[in-house]
């Protein structure tokens, strides 16, 4: 710590970094960036000159053993995310890692392990957790409002939108898996949060690789990331599409996801259902609520998100630094998300259900 503010490094300086942890960082005066680290050197050496501030490296082995360091944001390819934030909390650091947590169940587990030995701060990018309208619907289910909630269906549906074709996002290698563990992940992560992250009894999924694997042949109106695509030489060997079934101690969840339907519209939500009232989010956005009192329907719009959920998370790590508080990202309960997303992966290549009770 320097002049009373926490002194952080921005590990992997690419889209989610500049585009979100940057900015939210440079906005608290609580903070400083003291290291811009990224194994491209342009990147780390832009950022230096774009925020006017902090150095680039280009090895984050070099700070690990900063005294000054307080904490680190990791924001690389989903293969380097154990490693580096392991490396990091054996060394003393705060981690605030992008999700998913990991490639793997087992990569998680690990991650935590490290957390649980080192007692530093380990938290995860599921930045829905930190908007305003999906912690009040969590409010609604809890204060029982909805009722019964028996069940939760999602929806991440877009019309051909696979981004950066053959590069990182659709090399299992780096990314872990296609559409289920880059978008599927928020949605599931989001929907546990609100329910209360209960025990998962069993899943049957379904993932396909159908719309993407000729990738020369493959038509798009627009691509994320498409500075990272390679359809000569690159890989694709992800899911663009999953299903699953889902039972729980609480609500059945059923999910329909993928980047590229041949269906031109987007639907991206998640509909809430209990026996008193719904609810549709519309993601990233506001949410509608449907329920009846003296004999009539009730349609109530809600959107009361007026606090930017990336600088609300940054905001909340830099701050249970200081106080020790456990946030909703922490390890301990996004862990469910990561066992959740492995038990739909292995159930799709195994041909069955997965009972896990």
């Amino acid at each position: 710590m320097k002049n009373n503010k926490l002194q952080i490094a921005i590990i992997g300086c690419g889209t989610i970094a500049t585009m979100e942890h940057i900015p939210c960082y440079m906005n608290n005066d609580d903070c400083e960036i003291k290291y811009f680290c990224d194994i491209i050197k342009e990147r780390a050496d832009n950022a230096v000159k774009e925020y006017n501030c902090g150095t680039a490296v280009y090895d984050y082995h070099e700070i690990l053993n900063d005294p000054e360091l307080d904490a680190v944001s990791v924001c690389t390819p989903n293969n380097m995310h154990p490693t580096i934030s392991i490396d990091f909390l054996r060394a003393g650091k705060n981690v605030l890692c992008e999700k998913p947590v990991a490639r793997t169940y087992a990569e998680a587990l690990e991650m935590q392990k490290v957390q649980h030995e080192t007692q530093k701060v380990l938290n995860i990018g599921v930045v829905n957790r930190f908007n305003q309208n999906v912690n009040k619907i969590k409010e609604l289910i809890e204060s029982g409002a909805l009722g019964d909630v028996y069940h939760v269906y999602i929806s991440f549906r877009a019309h051909r939108a696979i981004p950066g074709i053959g590069g990182q996002f659709t090399t299992k290698e780096i990314s872990g898996g296609g559409v289920l563990i880059d978008w599927g992940v928020h949605y599931l992560d989001l929907v546990l949060h609100c329910i209360g992250e209960p025990e998962i009894l069993s899943v049957s999924g379904k993932a396909h690789s159908k719309i993407g694997k000729d990738m020369k042949n493959y038509v798009y109106d627009f691509m994320w990331a498409d500075h990272t695509k390679n359809i000569e030489t690159g890989i694709y060997d992800v899911e663009d599409s999953v299903t699953a079934f889902i039972r729980t101690e609480g609500p059945t969840i059923t999910l329909n996801g993928t980047w590229a339907q041949n269906i031109k519209y987007d639907d991206k939500f998640v509909d809430f259902l209990g026996d008193k009232a719904g609810i549709r989010l519309n993601y990233c956005g506001d949410f509608t609520m449907w329920g009846s009192a003296d004999g009539q329907i009730t349609k109530k719009n809600i959107n009361i998100d007026t606090y930017d959920m990336f600088e609300n998370e940054i905001d909340s790590f830099l701050r249970c630094i200081r106080t020790g508080e456990k946030l909703p990202s922490h390890i301990d309960h996004v862990i469910q998300t990561a066992k959740l997303m492995q038990t739909i992966y292995d159930s799709s290549d195994l041909g069955r259900e997965i009972t896990l009770q």
